[in-house]
């Protein structure tokens, strides 16, 4: 069996486009709670599967953009 390459590994890696809350809240060094109070009050998009709460990888990216603009 042979090593795999750098290319193997990095290509085996899924891309993430959906979040759950406990990874939003690691990206944005906060905590679950207050990733819900940003999704209650409108800040936070996120969407529901089944009964699982996902937040999409870019409005996380989008809520910190807005932070920087001083929008949020």
């Amino acid at each position: 069996m042979t090593a795999a390459t750098s290319d193997d590994r990095n290509r085996a890696r899924p891309v993430r486009v959906l979040l759950r809350v406990e990874e939003a809240a690691e990206m944005l060094s906060i905590g679950r709670c207050r990733i819900f109070d940003l999704i209650n009050s409108g800040e936070l998009l996120s969407v529901k599967i089944g009964s699982s709460r996902r937040i999409p990888e870019q409005a996380v990216r989008d809520y910190v953009a807005r932070l920087v603009d001083g929008g949020a």
